[in-house]
């Protein structure tokens, strides 16, 4: 959907008579049916001023085609400005432009990514580059009337209130201003000639027709590439219960074509596979031309994923079909076929920085004809977690979309069962059961004295395949965020300190090889999988006389999990308490599962550390009596 267009001489006379922003408004509201803010209708105004500079002079053709604000498909995304017609070769031909009103930029050693002040504060945004040539690659790749007529796009960013090219044009970026060119205030003449150089000759709007009115669904070539990526991936080689469960998926997809909105919702404890099924899906339904996206709450599976198939850190094409939870807040009703939401229990109601949207829940089942999610209801981590059972089923009956419920059976992919996980389950209180002690339990458990011993063993277990980490709950501020050289996570009668994941690797820290350095906590290693874990507990979980204890208020002030607790506290005692004993033995329960292979233990607290040496060495009975559960609804005698 094009928001406004016409030929570049009636877009000129638009803005030297004043009327350019109020004619995109007019036509903004007509087509989407609401208004917008003061800042994006100024922003139009200077924009657009600029962009008639580069149409001043020179030898764009009078009748080239102009649109703004074109809705990319598929997405609520917008691409700022194109200039269509013809090449030299009379080849239809679009450049998309993406304008941005910075005034400064730094660079950053994320790559893709580069700081701006936005919204009252210094932010870590996308490269514009990165984001106009990614808006050319949706359009390709899923616009039928680009991949079979010949149409050629070409990306560029245009910073006009920009004067120092330095940082966006930093040779660390330079994939991705290679793919779409980046220009400047001082730019103006380079841009002009860029613009010059693909577009020889007008077509009033036809081209911009063309691309508007376009079917929708994947290219041959974009499902092509993604098979090759998996092919002989054997991270993603699908295994028992898996199949069945993709197959499943796949039945229901064939019934969207013909029926009713479906939902499908699949259960799963760590180790069963859910992002392995939801990758091989995701890569088939592309295969079979449906038009789908991988959608995660958490960015680092999404990071992880991407550059497991791609063999690549960098940010690629087919990032366009991993995204964010809140992607869907403006999505029209059915514009997907499906979505497939990996961690569905870390959904929020509310998405972005501002609180956008009503329901992430509700966004995702209305915008595709298929919602496939899959869930770990103990995996709730935050205050803000609303992915649960019966909430996926509220909203399905509420859309009307039939609900089919399926169950991943755990394999733990490797050494461990069953049994382990509900050890785990057992040593940290969340539910009793039968299993007490890990006889014949094919899973490396060990508890160590000292957080030293504990890096040291990490440090040689990651030597045989980079799949080994330290992970702690998050009770130390992250001051190394701007600080690097700061150890943030200290133990000061070990003599121990290490600092926490550094901000330059991002949602890649997991994987990239010099992080076994570091500590990461819940939100860098949630959905993701190691071979050995080695989990330091903080003061937020203890145990004295053998019950086990959470604390909030031991947590950093840092960590948004458990953000609003102390209010919460103090309307409702025991709710407060409730929630922040489930998050906190969620995220440990969390993070001692993520190992395929074993698990590595240190507790901060002595007797903690006694506490699950004895389960491990079955210095505690088996009678269940001998272990004080918690009530988390009664406060701890310290309080």
């Amino acid at each position: 959907m094009i928001v406004y267009s016409a030929t570049k001489t009636e877009f000129s006379d638009d803005v030297l008579s004043n009327r350019i922003e109020e004619k995109i408004l007019d036509a903004f509201q007509t087509q989407l049916g609401h208004s917008t803010g003061a800042s994006e209708i100024l922003s139009w105004r200077n924009s657009m001023q600029h962009m008639n500079n580069v149409f001043m002079i020179g030898d764009i053709p009078d009748d080239a085609g102009v649109a703004i604000e074109y809705q990319v498909p598929l997405t609520s995304k917008r691409v700022d400005f194109i200039l269509s017609g013809a090449d030299a070769d009379e080849r239809d031909t679009a450049v998309i432009v993406e304008l941005k009103q910075w005034t400064e930029v730094s660079e950053t050693r994320k790559d893709a990514i580069v700081k701006t002040y936005l919204g009252g504060a210094q932010r870590e945004v996308v490269h514009p580059s990165y984001q106009a040539w990614t808006y050319a690659a949706l359009i390709r790749d899923f616009n039928c009337e680009v991949q079979e007529g010949n149409i050629s796009l070409h990306p560029c960013a245009y910073l006009h209130n920009c004067p120092d090219p330095y940082a966006v044009k930093s040779s660390f970026y330079a994939e991705h201003t290679e793919q779409a060119p980046v220009f400047v205030r001082s730019d103006v003449e380079k841009l002009r000639n860029f613009l010059s150089d693909k577009i020889r000759h007008g077509d009033g709007t036809r081209v911009l027709d063309r691309i508007e009115h376009g079917r929708l669904r994947p290219s041959k070539n974009l499902a092509d590439h993604l098979a090759s990526l998996l092919k002989g991936n054997q991270e993603f080689q699908m295994i028992d219960d898996q199949k069945l469960v993709y197959e499943s998926a796949l039945e229901l997809a064939g019934r969207i074509r013909h029926g009713r909105k479906q939902v499908l919702l699949v259960e799963g404890g760590p180790g069963t596979g859910k992002s392995v099924v939801a990758v091989n899906l995701l890569v088939e339904l592309i295969n079979r031309q449906f038009c789908a996206q991988y959608v995660s709450r958490n960015a680092a599976p999404r990071a992880v994923f991407e550059s497991k198939l791609t063999g690549n850190l960098k940010k690629s094409r087919i990032g366009n079909l991993f995204k964010g939870s809140g992607s869907y807040v403006d999505t029209p009703t059915n514009s997907w076929d499906c979505l497939i939401v990996d961690e569905a229990h870390r959904l929020n109601e509310k998405s972005g920085f501002f609180g956008k949207g009503e329901n992430q829940i509700k966004e995702i089942i209305n915008s595709a004809k298929l919602s496939v999610f899959f869930l770990d209801q103990d995996q709730r981590v935050t205050f803000k977690d609303i992915g649960e059972r019966e909430e996926i089923k509220r909203w399905a009956k509420e859309i009307g979309a039939d609900l089919t419920a399926l169950e991943l059976e755990s394999q733990f992919r490797c050494n461990g069962s069953d049994g382990y996980l509900a050890w785990v389950d057992h040593a940290l209180q969340v539910r009793k059961t039968a299993t007490q002690n890990l006889h014949g339990i094919d899973y490396d458990l060990q508890v160590f004295d000292s957080p030293n011993d504990l890096s040291k063993c990490i440090v040689e277990r990651n030597r045989e395949k980079n799949r080994a980490r330290l992970l702690a709950g998050y009770c130390w501020d992250w001051k190394g965020k701007k600080q690097p050289e700061i150890k943030d996570v200290t133990i000061p009668e070990h003599n121990f300190a290490m600092r926490w994941n550094l901000d330059k690797d991002g949602f890649h820290w997991i994987i990239v090889p010099d992080s076994v350095s570091e500590i990461g906590c819940i939100h860098t290693c949630q959905g993701l999988e190691l071979d050995y874990a080695g989990v330091i507990i903080g003061e937020d979980l203890v145990v004295r006389n053998g019950k086990v204890i959470t604390d909030a208020r031991q947590r950093s002030s840092q960590d948004q999990s458990v953000f609003g607790y102390n209010r919460m506290y103090k309307e409702n005692r025991r709710n407060a308490l409730q929630l922040a004993d489930r998050i906190i033995k969620n995220t440990y329960r969390t993070l001692m599962t993520r190992g395929q292979k074993g698990c590595y233990l240190y507790c901060v607290d002595k007797e903690t550390n006694e506490y699950f040496k004895g389960l491990i060495n079955m210095k505690y009975s088996r009678n269940r009596s001998n272990l004080q559960w918690a009530n988390a609804a009664e406060p701890s005698p310290e309080e």
